[in-house]
């Protein structure tokens, strides 16, 4: 069986409601007032005639006014503010005049949050090339050392070898560097008469058929260097030039011995940048029968 559809009611939206409710009210004022009006007229003509014709009222007095002139100005009173309440009132300050300062304040503030959103990315723009830069400077290993002898210039050495002797300097090489991994460039390790006793040895060579000794590690870019001595508790970067400036942004500690004289050199050390590294121990020693220079132990943290 076909059932017969029941006609829908059309459906109004809030909006419309609130309009057709608002215009209702309106209309209900509108009335009020015109009738208002009517009765204002019917009695103030009631008035007149009970004041000059009747005689009514003309001995009172209300807070020193004659009583028909104050019942004149009390009627006119609520005529006006009836008045004033249906056409200033709803006019003005009715709902368009509501949507209206509502439109401003939203305005206002979608300013407000304009301004603290362009202030936040500035802040994040900042924080973020603040990060990218640390992140360029970190990539610190723990504990990953670099450790060498400079002059006051950095210099570090001429054709593949040392320009100065220093004893103490090179006790103090033995005795941090022994039972550690120590990673160095081709040339640095063609330097040793033969591999350093108690040290494990990475060398880095771009060689592919390059010959070591046995027990020796041959690698080809320093990320590999520093992934075998991983399990180390302080592996060593002990040189030369470029082997320097590739680790220098992995290591997290310098044992510098800065040389307290200016040398011919063809080989150096890369610029040490104060606002990335800060200075934790400072040991000076004098010259004498052993050293033929003044120069400092100097240790540097990452900061």
């Amino acid at each position: 069986m076909f059932g017969i559809k029941k006609k829908e009611k059309p459906q109004i939206d809030k909006e419309q409601l609130e309009l057709i409710k608002n215009a209702q009210r309106r209309i209900k004022q509108k009335k009020r007032l015109y009738a208002h009006f009517v009765i204002f007229l019917i009695g103030a003509v009631f008035l007149i005639v009970a004041n000059t014709v009747l005689g009514i009222g003309k001995e009172t007095k209300f807070f020193g006014i004659d009583w028909f002139v104050f019942a004149i100005m009390a009627w006119l009173f609520f005529f006006l503010y009836h008045l004033f309440s249906v056409f200033v009132t709803s006019k003005f300050m009715g709902k368009e005049w509501e949507e209206q300062q509502l439109a401003k304040l939203v305005t206002k503030q979608k300013v407000r949050i304009e301004k603290l959103k362009l202030q936040v990315e500035k802040e994040d723009l900042t924080l973020a090339k603040s990060e990218v830069f640390k992140a360029q400077q970190t990539k610190a290993i723990n504990n990953l050392t670099m450790i060498v002898a400079a002059g006051e210039n950095n210099e570090i050495g001429k054709n593949n070898d040392l320009i100065w002797h220093l004893r103490d300097d090179l006790k103090r090489f033995k005795a941090l560097t022994s039972g550690h991994h120590i990673i160095m460039g081709r040339k640095t390790f063609e330097s040793f008469p033969k591999p350093l006793p108690n040290r494990t040895h990475i060398v880095i060579s771009r060689q592919s058929d390059y010959k070591v000794p046995e027990g020796v590690i041959v690698v080809n870019n320093i990320e590999a260097a520093i992934a075998l001595a991983k399990d180390d508790a302080q592996p060593f970067i002990i040189g030369g030039g470029e082997i320097y400036k590739l680790a220098m942004p992995y290591a997290s500690k310098l044992e510098l011995t800065r040389v307290h004289s200016n040398f011919d050199a063809d080989t150096f050390f890369p610029e040490i940048d104060l606002s990335v590294w800060k200075e934790t121990a400072n040991t000076f020693h004098t010259k004498d029968e052993n050293h033929d220079f003044e120069f400092s132990f100097v240790t540097y943290q990452r900061d």
